[in-house]
Order: C-alpha cells, then sequence, then structure tokens
C-alpha cells in the first residue's frame, strides 16, 4: 500500500484537501492528513506533525506558498517520490529545491490525477 500526506488538510467536506484525503484512501492508499488543527476526515485523523517513521510516496499540498516553508527540510529528508503542488499552491522556489534533489514534482491537481489513472 503507498502511503500519501495531505498538507492542509481539513475536517471541512468541501475543501479540496478533505476532498483529495478521501479520494486517495478510496484508491487504496495510506493517507496521512496533516493540518493545523486535530479532528476526522471519515475515519482519518488529521494529524499536527508528518509521519517521521515510514516512506512517503506522494506528497499533496493543499497549503499556500508561505505555509509551506515549514515543511521545506521534512520533505527533502524523506524525499518522497512524488509532489504535487495543487491549484494555488504552486512554489518555484520549493519546486526547484525538490528538482535539484531529483524529487519528482509537478503543478496539477490531485483530484484530476487519480481520475485518468495518472495516480
Amino acid at each position: 500500500m503507498k502511503n500519501v500526506i495531505v498538507f492542509g488538510a481539513s475536517t471541512n467536506p468541501e475543501r479540496y484537501a478533505y476532498k483529495a484525503s478521501v479520494e486517495f484512501k478510496a484508491k487504496g492508499y495510506n493517507v496521512f492528513p496533516v493540518g493545523r488543527k486535530r479532528g476526522l476526515i471519515q475515519d482519518m485523523e488529521i494529524l499536527e506533525e508528518p509521519p517521521m517513521d515510514r516512506h512517503i510516496d506522494v506528497v499533496s499540498i493543499y497549503l499556500g506558498k508561505d505555509n509551506q516553508q515549514p515543511y521545506y527540510d521534512y520533505l527533502l529528508k524523506i524525499k518522497p517520490d512524488h509532489v504535487i503542488f495543487n491549484p494555488g499552491t504552486e512554489n518555484p522556489e520549493l519546486e526547484q529545491m525538490l528538482t535539484e534533489k531529483g524529487i519528482r514534482n509537478e503543478e496539477a491537481c490531485s483530484l484530476v490525477l487519480m481520475r485518468i489513472g495518472e495516480l
């Protein structure tokens, strides 16, 4: 089972991070929603800190550029296979840092990628 982190997780079912978390789970991913406030997305606990003890296959970002910086070192350290910058989260600085470390990254919509079979 692949592991995915969803940064910017929310208990609000109208938010795309919520929808992506649900969709990733439905596709068979082990989902780690990470957000500012604890809570649940269905039966998934929203974590305040990302997991350090496992390989992460996919990172799906739903945080604005200004809120991503606290996770730079984490992302570079864990070296996920794929980082997705969802619409509105584009960050050329972080994208360049990931590219330089050989970490695949793209500006795309996780929900669309799942629906077209790219994830």
